[in-house]
């Protein structure tokens, strides 16, 4: 069966990773995705860090990751001709992925709506930092805005509040936004399989951000209490007691120690008594929940050291295998080694222009019936322009 986009074709005009994900979401799923960028190229080409240490549009390892499988079209949307390209483009096309802001729109005279309704057929997907309307619409933002203005930055961070809140890495604003802008494609796609009609669909990574926030909303929504951030666990309304856990090879186990759940307690407490480490857990006064809160800190001290005398991947292992939520903390580059991720086929290698082989993560969905689709380079600035254009001039012919 084909992949479960082949055949659509999509225009993207992105200056973000938001616009960027999107389309590379689209792209590995079967679509045919064309990057309009200027003539000095995408702004995602001079962010690093870079292939080899070498500065150049070619060898930006983001913009690698963010536009693989697509084609790259220099066309400046700036200039008249620029323009006419991304119309005409746009006359053949099934959604156009646009990340400009209202005032970036008019300064080059680019109408959404009147483009939608200039192709019937066409969705016109806009993924802006404040949507299209309201107050702030044409503000600036940036990842680290977008989370910091839409809430969930002030749940990420430490312990100790004199530290200010610390940004999770991952652009995690941007893709939620570009995650939202999925489903919102999605939707329209159906509505025009049913009505034969396009739309403009609106998403600001600002309100993906709102409602991104976890715990923080329903505290807040009913009870009006503020979460505060806690390392590693998740932000509460008072503080929980530490879940890492220092292991033999000086990495760490992350372990939620819930008291509450006597099935786990149990678990732990004969997994502790194999190592000879359960002391008096096992003693009958801990079934007693009650008895086991007002033991709390030796309960700690004692999971603390029972980690110590075991490195974390046999901590990480032999506690799932008594059915306790347990995790390493990995490093990124420790995911190569990763023997779940080689068992899936996660990593792929993919030749470079310079014939260099490069490990990709794989396609973002498994199916048991759509075809994979390889994965690809990243196209070199103005890769496809002629053949785009060539195609393009003989459609208007």
């Amino acid at each position: 069966m084909a992949p479960p986009y082949a055949g659509l074709r999509v225009i993207e005009l992105s200056d973000d990773p938001g616009g960027d994900h999107i389309g590379r979401l689209l792209a590995e799923m079967g679509a045919l995705v064309i990057k309009l960028e200027p003539p000095g190229g995408s702004p995602a080409r001079a962010v690093g860090p870079f292939a080899g240490g070498v500065v150049g549009p070619e060898t930006s390892l983001n913009f690698r990751f963010y536009n693989g499988d697509k084609q790259s079209v220099v066309a400046d949307v700036a200039t008249p001709a620029g323009l006419a390209v991304l119309h005409g483009l746009c006359a053949d096309a099934d959604i156009f992925i646009s990340t400009l802001q209202p005032a970036a729109l008019a300064a080059i005279g680019l109408d959404l709506e009147a483009l939608r309704a200039a192709n019937p057929w066409l969705i016109v997907l806009s993924v802006t930092a404040f949507g299209l309307t309201g107050p702030w619409a044409d503000y600036k933002s940036s990842d680290l805005v977008a989370l910091a203005a839409g809430g969930p930055l002030n749940s990420c961070g430490y312990d100790d509040h004199s530290i200010p809140p610390i940004r999770p890495g991952g652009n995690q604003g941007y893709h939620s936004a570009a995650s939202f802008a999925h489903i919102g494609l999605l939707l329209a796609l159906l509505e025009r399989q049913r009505s034969g009609v396009g739309q403009l669909v609106d998403v600001s990574m600002h309100e993906a951000c709102a409602v991104n926030i976890e715990l923080a909303n329903p505290y807040w929504f009913y009870p009006r209490i503020n979460v505060q951030r806690q390392t590693c666990r998740h932000a509460q309304p008072s503080p929980t007691q530490s879940a890492l856990f220092r292991s033999a090879d000086d990495r760490y186990v992350y372990f939620a120690l819930i008291l509450s759940d006597p099935k786990a307690w149990a678990s732990l407490v004969d997994w502790m008594e194999e190592k000879g480490m359960a002391a008096d857990l096992a003693d009958p006064a801990y079934a007693d929940l009650a008895y086991r809160q007002a033991q709390f800190p030796e309960i700690q001290s004692l999971v603390e050291c029972f980690f110590l005398i075991q490195t974390a991947e046999e901590a990480y292992h032999e506690g799932q295998a008594h059915g306790l939520p347990i995790g390493v903390l990995n490093a990124p580059e420790d995911l190569f080694e990763d023997e779940h991720l080689k068992a899936r086929g996660f990593w792929v290698e993919v030749e470079e222009a310079d014939g260099a082989r490069v490990k990709y993560p794989g396609p973002s969905y498994v199916f048991s019936a759509f075809a994979a689709v390889p994965r690809r380079r990243a196209p070199m600035l103005g890769e496809h322009t002629d053949e785009v254009l060539a195609r393009l001039s003989e459609a208007g012919s």
